[in-house]
């Protein structure tokens, strides 16, 4: 047999050859178990989980049932979770699972096909409807029809007989399939079984759909879409919750879905197809094209068009270029960048790959913090893999290119997330940004022409070469093409890693994705963009999510943190965090960061002390305004947008605090005061006896009084008072 002599072939082996290895390991196999495997989850118990189905498994005797690991569904709140697949039925998620969860899923569900509910992943019941129907309720998606896809189809569904028992319909969120010119004059319906896409153009069309498709269960040709999908296998798994219907995944297409340590997995998903398409067509002419039409801007949270940077780059002279990716994210309650290793790290090697080159690059670098070592060994596992199979190395897959990774590790400064910090650290030296011009794109690490971009930004890549520019463009907004992956975070239901197009409103986030805020509190505001992010009011709830949009609003993209706060959080106080956590991450280099952070934290001291007078903010509003303008990096510009968007917005709460010393959400504990009202205190004497320092009098059955002077303002005896009497204030 003839070696294969083009790029084309011998990426065709390759996927040939995985795909016999897992059809090997999957032979005979009628029952999956997929259990989430990333740091999150094993800190939840996943690893224990496994174990535990595979003990079970051994003493049933059975050798039809599979156990596989894959990345981070993003359901942070709710891990372990699990996921159970038998033939042909839909699969059905478990959350919180446990030891003794497993013995119940497994004599109920796995023996006897009768599914837990009290674990399932959902609000709904798991027994549900033997049909499920995903309409597509994109913001583009038959908004130019002339009648409403979901009315019409439930009145089919009614008239055929098919209550919600049989058939359940849900809404879904972009699919990412229509054209430009089809884009608003269609719906799509995901109908499962047997997981088959249709297109809706006409009132007939569903009316075939109901007739054929559900009543008559055969698949209606004429109206399949047979293009490729890039979520298609997320939404066949995960459709059926709100929480995942509601996402676009593109850059986190592959978690929950692959093992993020098997090359042949992420091979039989197309990987690297759009590595093989790039060296054949070996024109980086075309891809900037491809890059510029998807509007793809970076996702570290500087928003610069991708393109742009690759083609300043690509256009310098020089005997070495390098490409990084910026993996060192610090901000408080981010994770996006270590879920996406730790779940599919092979698709951000594809785009590094990619990236490397078509600008001539011959190396490149994954700086990751140290406190990711799941993501490290995975990472390391991945690049392992990928020279072994000839896709990183001197002459990769026979096309003369050749490109190597190498991982290195940083200490935690939250500096080097900022591009100049970050090569310093990686030449060896301390972490400080320097002046610019010249950019990393003319002199970069070592003085040669570099690329920085961040994890997402890499990880996209490969769908954009795949699927299109003008695809990827089109699901986002006007300015910014594509998704963004946000770590919800805070007073929401439903916390964890999402993904949604750009324009979507922070709306639809907190509350079709996130389930709204709990115990029936109400929202007070949405921090964006991480410690220099800007605080938004709840007013600013159908702001569009995307660079430009944000910024108005005085607020950053950022790379992807999202903050809910609800009524019992004090926005002086929320300020005063996150210019504490600036403060303590100023590298000093600059005098206005390593100044004004001081100044400001001591002057947020001392409003939320009581201490506070009017000249304060005033003072405030002046330094923040200073270090927004002579700061020396970014990071340093932005670290006051928590206080310059919260003194816009939440003015009231600074004037609270200032000039009637009180705190309206009773977080700051100096302003707080605790008194016992005499009707109503019974003498129950509970308040006393749960007090810590015993400031607390009074005899059985008569009043009790609270000594100010020894009252520590811990809030104890306000929370066990049966009788309402203890009043905050």
């Amino acid at each position: 047999m003839n070696k294969p002599q083009s790029i084309e072939e011998r990426y065709r082996v390759l996927v040939g050859e995985a795909r016999n290895r897992i059809a090997e390991r999957r032979a005979g196999t009628t029952i999956e178990i997929q259990v989430g495997s990333a740091t999150c989850e094993h800190a939840a118990g996943s690893q224990e989980v496994f174990d535990e189905f595979t003990k079970h498994i051994e003493a049933a005797d059975r050798d039809d049932i599979r156990m596989r690991r894959t990345g981070c569904t993003g359901r942070c709140s709710r891990e372990p979770v699990i996921s159970v697949m038998i033939g042909d039925q839909r699969p059905v998620q478990y959350q919180k699972v446990d030891r003794k969860a497993v013995h119940s899923i497994f004599t109920s569900h796995i023996l006897h096909g009768e599914p837990v509910d009290s674990h399932s992943l959902g609000d709904a019941p798991i027994a549900t409807a033997p049909v499920e129907l995903l309409l597509c309720d994109g913001r583009h998606c038959g908004r130019k029809l002339r009648f409403d896809p979901r009315k019409l189809l439930h009145e089919e569904l009614l008239a055929a007989g098919k209550d919600e028992s049989q058939v359940r319909v849900l809404d879904a969120n972009c699919f990412g399939i229509c054209s430009q010119q089809t884009q608003g004059t269609g719906a799509r319906l995901l109908v499962s079984p047997p997981s088959t896409l249709y297109r809706i153009d006409k009132a007939e069309d569903v009316r075939r759909i109901v007739r054929e498709a559900i009543v008559g269960q055969n698949i209606v040709k004429e109206l399949k879409v047979e293009e490729s999908v890039v979520g298609k296998r997320f939404f066949e798994i995960y459709g059926r919750l709100a929480f995942f219907s509601q996402q676009t995944r593109v850059a986190l297409r592959n978690a929950g879905i692959v093992d993020p340590e098997s090359l042949d997995e992420y091979l039989e998903y197309a990987g690297f197809e759009s590595l093989a398409n790039v060296l054949t067509k070996n024109d980086p002419r075309w891809l900037f094209g491809e890059l510029t039409t998807a509007k793809l801007r970076g996702r570290g949270g500087g928003g610069f068009p991708t393109s742009q940077k690759w083609q300043y780059c690509q256009q310098v002279e020089s005997d070495e270029k390098y490409i990084i990716c910026n993996a060192d994210e610090g901000d408080p309650g981010a994770f996006m960048d270590r879920s996406m290793l730790e779940s599919d790290p092979f698709s951000v090697i594809e785009g590094m790959i990619i990236g490397g080159v078509t600008i001539g690059a011959r190396q490149g670098f994954f700086y990751v913090r140290a406190e990711y070592p799941l993501a490290i060994r995975r990472l390391q596992l991945a690049i392992d893999a990928c020279r072994q199979s000839g896709l990183l190395g001197d002459n990769i897959l026979g096309s003369g290119h050749g490109f190597d990774l190498e991982i290195r590790l940083g200490a935690g400064a939250f500096v080097c997330g900022e591009e100049t910090a970050l090569i310093q650290s990686l030449e060896g030296a301390r972490g400080q940004p320097r002046i610019r011009p010249p950019y990393p794109t003319t002199s970069g690490l070592w003085g040669k022409p570099t690329v920085i971009n961040n994890v997402e930004t890499f990880a996209n890549i490969p769908a954009i070469i795949a699927y299109g520019g003008e695809w990827f463009g089109r699901i986002g907004s006007k300015d910014s093409g594509g998704t963004k992956v946000f770590a919800l975070a805070g007073k929401v239901e439903h916390t964890g890693l999402i993904e949604v197009p750009m324009g979507s409103t922070l709306r639809q986030v907190i509350y079709d994705i996130g389930g709204g805020i709990p115990d029936g509190k109400k929202i007070k505001a949405i921090q964006t963009g991480g410690p220099a992010g800007g605080c938004l009011p709840a007013s600013a709830l159908d702001t569009p999510i995307d660079f430009g949009s944000l910024a108005a609003k005085g607020s950053i993209m950022g790379s992807g943190g999202m903050i809910v706060l609800d009524e019992d959080s004090c926005m002086v106080d929320v300020a005063k965090f996150f210019m504490n956590f600036s403060q303590d991450e100023s590298c000093g280099k600059c005098t206005p960061c390593r100044e004004g952070t001081t100044r400001i934290v001591e002057i947020l001291e001392r409003i939320t002390t009581g201490k506070g007078n009017m000249d304060d903010l005033d003072k405030l509003e002046r330094l923040a305004l200073l270090m927004k303008r002579s700061s020396l990096c970014g990071l340093g510009r932005a670290a006051s947008n928590p206080v310059l968007s919260t003194i816009r917005e939440f003015r009231s709460e600074y004037l609270a605090h200032i000039k009637d010393k009180t705190c309206p959400a009773h977080a700051c504990k100096t302003l707080i005061r605790y008194e016992i009202d005499p009707d109503k205190c019974v003498g129950c004497t509970v308040c006393a006896r749960n007090c810590p320092v015993t400031c607390i009098g009074g005899e059985r059955r008569k009043t009790h009084v609270i000594d100010q002077n020894r009252c520590i303002k811990c809030g104890r005896c306000y929370e066990v008072c049966r009788f309402d009497a203890v009043k905050r204030g």
